[in-house]
């Protein structure tokens, strides 16, 4: 049994430099494992440049590359799972295509407090909203086509901590007959998320941090003021580890995304501390005290 850890900063998907960083960081998060080598997705550092919206999506051209260097990298190595390390939420894109089609019998949990299904008609240009909707076969042609598999059905999913809809998406989910509970006040039971699990062979998981409420974990889109967007999730951290623990017992776990993990306060201290500094009169040495944000911050994970 294969496991591989994707690593895949996309940020152009989102909007943020800061996603870059993220994933970066998050790779020294991820308890180590030795028996899974990691993979690297090769997403250029962020740079400043602002990109074009191309038929209603942002970053349209390096976007899709980064799928389709996804899905070429994840066939190479074969795996029988995948832990993907982002970025924001298109990168549960490619190795979910990849997993349904290797396994064909496989539910979608979907833990995240909005529900990605939006399309460019919508008025959004950032595709990491519309990364389920891709998988469930729907939304820009352009995005599905990047698809060798099949579309996953929407009884093959389940949403946990979905908080409030635009009207837009409701009508999306119901049209498409997406069985959903806005959760803005109690959470699936547990025993539900067990009984849907049962009916699938493997389940993949997509976590948006976006699910954690933004009063207790402080690297998530909405405890930056400086940000708008739809209001976050109301998840504790204790509950979500008891959610995955559930999930874990009750499946075969064969995927498991973490996506928009946003250290603002860590991304500032780093750019604080790629200033020059001088320690005496004499001339400095300038490239020992200036820190590059595209350095690999852990070389020994490679393989």
């Amino acid at each position: 049994m294969k496991t591989i850890r994707l690593l895949y900063p996309d940020f152009l998907s989102g909007g943020l430099d800061e996603y870059y960083f993220g994933a970066q960081l998050l790779c020294l998060i991820v308890p180590p494992n030795d028996d899974q080598p990691l993979i690297r997705v090769p997403i250029s550092a962020p740079n400043d440049e602002k990109k074009p919206v191309k038929d209603g999506i942002y970053a349209r051209d390096e976007v899709e590359a980064g799928v389709k260097s996804a899905l070429n990298l994840i066939e190479r190595e074969n795996p029988d799972k995948i832990i993907t390390i982002g970025g924001n939420c298109i990168v549960s894109l490619a190795p979910f295509d990849y997993l349904h089609g290797k396994y064909g019998d496989t539910g979608i949990i979907w833990l995240d407090a909005h529900p990605d299904v939006s399309t460019p008609q919508d008025g959004y240009a950032y595709v990491h909203a519309m990364v389920l909707g891709t998988l469930l076969g729907q939304g820009d042609a352009g995005l599905r086509a990047l698809m060798k598999n099949g579309a996953f059905e929407p009884q093959n999913l389940l949403y946990v901590g979905l908080q409030g809809l635009h009207d837009y998406q409701e009508r999306y989910l119901n049209k498409l007959g997406v069985k959903f509970k806005i959760q803005d006040k109690n959470f699936i039971p547990h025993a539900e998320i067990a009984a849907f699990c049962a009916k699938f062979k493997r389940v993949l998981i997509h976590l948006d941090t976006t699910v954690l409420d933004a009063a207790f974990f402080h690297s998530t889109y909405f405890v930056n003021p400086e940000l708008t967007g739809d209001g976050g999730g109301r998840m504790k951290m204790n509950e979500l580890k008891e959610i995955l623990r559930l999930i874990n017992q009750s499946c075969d776990v064969s995927a498991l995304s973490i996506a928009e993990y946003l250290p603002f306060d860590e991304f500032r201290l780093r750019r604080t501390l790629e200033v020059r500094i001088y320690l005496s009169d004499a001339e400095p040495d300038l490239d020992g005290f200036c820190v590059d944000l595209s350095s690999n911050l852990n070389p020994n994970l490679a393989r």
